[in-house]
């Protein structure tokens, strides 16, 4: 007997036991299986986030042309993040007491997703018709002080 009052004794497994064992097993397998694929997942992430290209572009817009190039920044911004995955943030911001200033942050993918972006439609129809509006740019590259930070 096995203590319990069952008429078993402890070395005794019925086939309910063993069923109860094997779907045991089946959800330690399935659970190391997620946290497999996590880890895996989790390192691809890290891979890309290592390869990630981050700029910075400083404009100075004509103040004549200024809200016209506002216009056109803001569809080419919308397209680049709608139509290329490898174009992760175009975030333009423009200094408050001098507006025609302009800094965008682009985060790319890698150098690849740059420039495949570079050729695109949008991008190119925004650069011809802004040429004459931009009366300089400075193109900074950027090392990542916390790679893979999110941009809620």
């Amino acid at each position: 007997m096995d203590g319990a009052g069952n008429g078993r004794t402890v070395w005794q497994i019925t086939k309910k036991d063993t069923m109860k064992i094997r779907m045991l097993d089946f959800r330690v397998i399935k659970s190391l299986i997620a946290a497999t694929m996590t880890v895996l997942s989790l390192g691809s992430i890290f891979a890309q986030e290592k390869d990630q290209m981050v700029r910075i572009a400083i404009l100075e817009i004509d103040p004549a042309q200024l809200e016209n190039y506002k216009v056109l920044l803001k569809e080419e911004i919308e397209a680049s993040v709608r139509l290329e995955p490898g174009v992760l943030t175009l975030y333009a911001v423009s200094e408050k007491g001098n507006p025609n200033k302009i800094t965008i942050l682009e985060i790319y993918a890698n150098k690849e997703a740059y420039q495949s972006h570079l050729k695109t439609p949008h991008f190119l129809k925004y650069k011809s018709v802004t040429k004459e509006m931009v009366k300089a740019i400075e193109l900074k590259e950027t090392i990542p002080l916390i790679p893979g930070m999110k941009i809620k």
